[in-house]
């Protein structure tokens, strides 16, 4: 990702402490792609625990405390597995999982749930939900009503990422509306004809970003009080995180606080000088490297600096000196990303580069006062997050959502990481990883971390928004950013997976979680750790599943020491539709593909009823 002055203007809204500079990276930024589906027997050496370099808190153990735990993990262990489930919750699993299975109780799941209010009124309505699809994937309306199902699934080894579900149940139409009264800023109204590139402009025709959308919330801006509102949904959110776990997690979304408008700006910006850097590596020879192989020659930069208007030799000199770069004779992604202007006028900002004029223009010709304050106001939310978590012990997940988004969103985060995760890994970026650039994204985030010496936190994900994308890149025209298929998706995940991990095997300052449902990953997952030495009570890997999908996966490991999380929604029945409605359409894909949870579910509660548990009931 690119990084630009922005990083003055987030200090300046959350007063955070200059950052220092800590040596290079020595090690190699290429990782294998190998993919591991199986677990191989160990028959070489454990390797040594390394001991983290932060001080524990007290009682904890350390690295050098805690043994290494390789005991294996029993995927198909339905006694394990289930453990935490009485019988009553299993039968209710195998139905909801088989409803999921037909597609017109899928797709008309909105129409049904309407129809079956009308049909039964609203306390049978809720008490019928209770019994199937919400109290499959729901954990309850409120904060009072979640802590039995969270402490049980801890009593079993399984944490809790808190999720509140809530979502506006919005028409298409409204949707679009808001997204373009949101999106387009007074100075493109006032003069349509302004030059933005097509990707990071509002289009009605995807106006309405749930399209295609099944596993991630929506948020459409109204005003500044809203934003306000969902911000202390968040931090209600944090503190129930941290009532309810030492160690927990909560999840956040940027497009909930503030407005769209400025996250695409800022994409564009971002994504512009990255391109300009690109641009001035083809002209020395350096195409077809990853981010961090290509390196600028200093003089050479100088040269071209000058001929594109950045500014004038003696203030090019000046700013490389202040920076302190370009002592090797090059300069790379990361020194590039710190040459941008440090103002903190969000205008001056939006300076890109024109190739074709050789000049630095405005991306917008005016930002009124209204628009920059809107903008801080978001700043001042994402801080006010951070800061309640570092207060209440709990790790926050921002979100990834779409590309022409994203480049923002991550470099809010990062910056958000610079602050924020100085003695632990505070703060979590997500990856996509079907995203074609994700492996270069990761790269450039873990080595600047390690320059600066901060905690690089990092959830791993495949995505969300591949349909949406690929529809939107074929008829707006432009690039299509996903990979080209499943397996290039996985290998890219494994890829950036690996790299991480190596990261946590040199130095111990990396952390992630692995959110996935697949069986195949999260052993992949797991052989790397047990050949790389990697302790599950070190706490720097961890595994995350949806609540009520993939018991198979999270109980067993919880059960076998590893942290692993299940992503806990909460809120009013009423409320949580939209929610349950993309778990409807998740599972359907899911359980079409493959019937291993339904026949682990049987087999389980087969096993139960010959050997005579009729009634069974966990014990914790």
């Amino acid at each position: 990702m690119s990084y630009t002055g922005l990083r003055a203007l987030v200090l300046a809204n959350t007063r955070g402490t200059p950052q220092l500079v800590s040596g290079r990276r020595l090690r190699s930024t290429v990782a294998s792609t190998n993919i591991q589906p199986e677990d191989p027997p160990v028959k070489e050496k454990k390797k040594e625990q390394q001991l983290d370099d932060v001080t524990a808190s007290p009682g904890s153990k350390t690295l050098q405390d805690a043994p290494p735990c390789y005991a294996e993990v029993d995927f198909n262990n339905t006694k394990e597995a289930y453990r935490s489930k009485d019988n009553v919750e299993l039968l209710r699993s195998m139905f909801v999982f088989k409803l999921c299975t037909f597609d017109f109780l899928v797709d008309k799941n909105k129409e049904l749930m309407a129809i079956s209010k009308k049909v039964f009124g609203q306390r049978l309505f809720e008490r019928l939900m209770k019994m199937t699809f919400y109290g499959q994937f729901v954990a309850g309306e409120d904060h009072e009503s979640i802590k039995p199902l969270i402490r049980k699934n801890q009593a079993f080894g399984v944490g809790a990422v808190l999720d509140y579900s809530v979502e506006e149940d919005l028409t298409q139409e409204e949707a679009e509306r808001k997204e373009m009264d949101s999106c387009v800023s007074e100075a493109e109204k006032d003069s349509p004809a302004i030059d933005r590139e097509k990707k990071y402009k509002a289009h009605r025709q995807f106006g309405d970003r749930r399209g295609g959308v099944i596993s991630a919330r929506t948020y459409f801006y109204a005003d500044e009080a809203k934003c306000d509102l969902q911000m202390e949904t968040f931090l209600n959110c944090i503190r129930a995180s941290g009532g309810s776990s030492d160690d927990g997690f909560s999840a956040i979304k940027m497009t909930a606080l503030g407005r769209p408008q400025f996250l695409l700006q800022f994409s564009e910006v971002l994504v512009k000088w990255r391109r300009f850097f690109n641009v001035l590596a083809a002209q020395q020879g350096k195409s077809g490297m990853t981010a961090l192989e290509q390196t600028l020659d200093l003089d050479q930069l100088k040269e071209s600096l000058t001929k594109f208007g950045v500014g004038a030799q003696r203030d090019i000199d000046n700013l490389l000196i202040r920076e302190k770069l370009g002592s090797s004779g090059t300069i790379d992604l990361l020194d590039w990303n710190s040459l941008i202007d440090d103002t903190t006028e969000i205008a001056n900002l939006l300076m890109v580069p024109n190739l074709e004029s050789g000049k630095l223009e405005p991306l917008l010709k005016k930002f009124t006062a209204e628009e920059e304050r809107q903008m801080k106001r978001m700043l001042q939310r994402v801080d006010v997050l951070a800061k309640h978590a570092v207060q209440h012990g709990v790790r926050l997940m921002v979100d990834a959502e779409q590309t022409y988004f994203q480049p923002a969103i991550s470099r809010l985060t990062v910056e958000m990481q610079r602050i924020f995760n100085r003695e632990k890994a505070t703060i979590f970026n997500t990856y996509q990883c079907y995203l074609k650039e994700a492996y270069d994204n990761v790269i450039v985030d873990v080595e600047l971390a390690r320059r600066e010496g901060w905690r690089f936190g990092a959830k791993l994900v495949r995505g969300a928004y591949m349909y949406q994308e690929r529809e939107r890149a074929r008829e707006i025209g432009y690039d299509d950013p996903i990979n080209p298929d499943y397996e290039a998706t996985n290998r890219m995940y494994h890829k950036c997976l690996e790299f991480i991990l190596e990261e946590i095997e040199h130095n111990r300052r990396a952390n992630v979680m692995v959110a996935s449902h697949n069986e195949d990953t999260v052993r992949f997952t797991l052989h790397k750790m047990r050949e790389m030495g990697l302790s599950p009570t070190g706490n720097k890997v961890y595994f995350g599943q949806l609540l009520g999908m993939c018991d198979q996966i999270s109980f067993p490991l919880g059960q076998a020491g590893f942290p692993v999380y299940k992503y806990v929604p909460y809120g009013p029945v009423n409320e949580v539709i939209p929610y349950l409605s993309r778990r409807a359409q998740e599972n359907r894909g899911m359980m079409k593909g493959s019937q291993r949870e339904r026949s682990l579910l049987w087999k389980e509660l087969k096993r139960r009823l010959l050997g005579g548990q009729f009634m069974y009931r966990p014990l914790y």
